[in-house]
């Protein structure tokens, strides 16, 4: 039961032997062709099997979690909870139900609750091949342009299509649309026929509006003449470009609707916490405690930490959409930490990963100095988060900073040295030319370090065109910046590929120029997104602090006079220690959210751990400067 090469392991051999027969089952049909377009790693036995090994175990953990909760439940609480629903289903509230054994109603609701979860996981499991197929179009999308100009340049050069779509396949930064060259180039190979393995991808790729009929047009002009493919590469590559920027487009129409959102759904639980204090003095019912199995709460406490919750949620979700609707190749860049203590060590002032593992210990031992400093629970974490975020997202701001201006230099290099390269200059020549005479700033080293390199014409364990690519791989990797690992690998796809250098080196400035434009438009249109962050988290805390230093006294003395006249209220309702303490829980959850949403917007993770840490330090200041912590 091989899986894409691989043997099974024990787990996935007895789940293959129990759930694999489902996988022939007619209700599948469509699951099959969800599975092909997604094209996971294992097998479609295989996935089923695990889906409905996951499905039972879910039916049983939630059949048992749910019994054992409803016989662990107070009996007022358990009779008030099932008095409610009986009076909100139709049907039920116009009957007259003999009274049941609290067990019999118990392993009811753990058989509803055990078969529901079991559906749900079916139905998460086959939408989740959806998911992944959507991702897959969505990558195609983003790096379908890309491939598609890197191929015209090719075309300059070679007309062997397998050379052509091989070059596209090695290079990380086409994505999905390298991959799907991969499985065309497998695909053909093990047929001997690669308008086989084109027709194949196309019909199985879930790209069906671009990538699909690019396959089947690039066959056919590619059977026609060079100079047909030439043509169709060159004008595809321009529709393709403009259909891209029409994307781009709508996603940040996208991101204006999430960011109007996004305020209303944090602005409402504060003012909600607010109601339901005002509330308390005028339906004291709001402050009685209800039994729990964590022990007795208000409702109005559990509305309170429920918005709390809410607010962190929703900062998670809007940071996790903007990420999802930023282009893929103006997104944030992922750092990798490097092997080694004193490696992570020398690259912490540089490498945001780094940073993270040297201070996460160091928060640790400040979460337990603060514990001892006797602050309560909530600014224990507050404050050991602050101490690992700010450190790490000042750590990613600096390097962000270093890397926009070493792209704004490969701008300069591309075009200085494709200007050496139309006078006749071979390309090492060039580079050296331009290290000597241009000022390029924040990549001079690296451009210093690239020109040495190329000048070792006389080593003799490798050849010119092998040297010459693992010099440019060398300096991507120094630079480090995606823009560059986007860029600089199509020069050395086409130079080996025999393309025209002055025509790779025009294809290329046009590609770095169109790279840099977006990502600058793109930064300039999401700081609008950071200022609404920070002016939501500020809304906020002026709002809280407001209702602490002039509503929740008032309040007090409001219940003294008010116990004298006609109308008595509870003194007792309102304790304005507690009810600052609410607030503040409220008010930190929105620092949270705020500052992952604008950190998010701005430049990805690294930068929300700064925002979020920046929030969280602003409502602690101005809580503690004005007294009310």
């Amino acid at each position: 039961m091989p899986t894409e090469g691989r043997t099974l392991g024990l787990l996935d051999r007895g789940l293959y032997a129990l759930f694999a027969h489902h996988a022939d089952d007619g209700r599948h049909a469509t699951t099959r062709e969800r599975y092909r377009a997604a094209h996971p790693a294992a097998g479609f036995g295989v996935y089923i099997a695990r889906v409905y090994g996951l499905a039972w175990v879910a039916l049983i953990a939630g059949a048992t979690l749910t019994a054992v909760v409803s016989l662990a439940l107070p009996t007022g609480t358990f009779d008030s909870v099932l008095s409610v629903v009986g009076q909100s289903l139709p049907v039920l509230n116009r009957l007259s139900l003999p009274d049941v054994p609290r067990v019999v109603v118990a392993l009811l609701l753990a058989l509803v609750a055990g078969l529901s979860l079991r559906w749900t996981v079916l139905a998460v499991g086959k939408r989740y091949l959806s998911w992944m197929a959507s991702a897959r179009e969505a990558d195609i999308a983003a790096t379908l342009p890309g491939a598609v100009r890197y191929l015209r340049v090719l075309a300059s050069g070679t007309h062997d299509r397998r050379a052509m779509l091989r070059a596209v396949a090695q290079q990380e930064a086409y994505g999905e649309t390298a991959v799907a060259f991969r499985r065309a180039l497998n695909s053909g190979t093990l047929t001997g026929s690669i308008d086989a393995g084109l027709e194949r991808v196309a019909s199985e790729t879930p790209s069906r509006d671009l990538l699909a009929p690019f396959l089947l047009k690039f066959r056919e002009h590619a059977n026609q003449s060079p100079d047909a493919l030439e043509g169709y590469l060159e004008m595809e590559g321009r529709l393709l470009s403009h259909e891209q920027s029409r994307r781009h487009e709508r996603a940040t129409g996208y991101l204006e609707l999430l960011a109007e959102l996004f305020v209303v759904l944090l602005v409402i639980p504060a003012l909600m916490v607010l109601i339901v204090t005002v509330m308390g003095v005028l339906a004291p019912e709001l402050s009685r405690p209800v039994l729990t199995p964590l022990g007795p709460v208000s409702v109005r406490a559990g509305i309170v930490y429920g918005s709390a919750a809410f607010v962190l949620a929703t900062g998670l979700l809007a940071a996790f959409v903007v990420a999802t609707l930023r282009p893929r190749d103006t997104a944030a860049p992922s750092y990798r930490r490097p092997e080694g203590v004193l490696a992570t060590l020398r690259t912490t002032a540089s490498n945001p990963a780094s940073a993270l593992v040297v201070c996460l210990p160091a928060g640790v031992v400040l979460a337990v100095g603060f514990w001892v400093l006797g602050y309560r629970p909530v600014n224990v974490l507050l404050l050991s988060y602050v101490a690992v975020c700010l450190p790490v997202g000042a750590v990613a701001v600096r390097r962000a900073r270093r890397d926009d201006a070493k792209d704004r230099e490969i701008q300069d290099f591309v075009h200085a040295v494709a200007g050496h390269v139309a006078l006749g200059r071979p390309f090492p020549t060039a580079v050296r030319r331009v290290a000597e005479d241009v000022q390029l700033g924040a990549l001079a080293e690296d451009v210093e370090s690239l020109a040495f390199t190329l000048s070792l014409g006389d080593s003799p364990t490798a050849a010119a065109d092998d040297r010459r690519a693992a010099a440019l791989d060398q300096f991507v990797d120094r630079v480090g910046t995606p823009m560059a690992q986007q860029t600089i690998g199509l020069v050395v796809g086409a130079l080996d590929a025999g393309s025209d250098a002055e025509d790779v080196f025009e294809t290329l400035q046009t590609e770095v120029g169109r790279l840099y434009h977006e990502r600058k438009s793109l930064r300039s249109a999401l700081m609008v997104y950071v200022a609404v962050g920070w002016t939501t988290a500020l809304l906020v805390v002026g709002i809280t602090v407001a209702v602490n230093i002039y509503v929740l006294a008032e309040f007090a003395q409001l219940s003294t006079v008010a116990s004298s006249q006609t109308v008595a209220f509870d003194p007792s309702v309102i304790d304005p220690a507690r009810e600052r303490y609410r607030f503040y829980v409220v008010t930190q959850a929105t620092m949270l959210a705020c500052g992952w949403f604008a950190g998010t917007a701005s430049r990805g993770a690294y930068e929300a751990m700064l925002h979020s840490g920046g929030l969280v330090v602003a409502a602690y200041v101005v809580y503690a400067g004005v007294g009310l912590l």
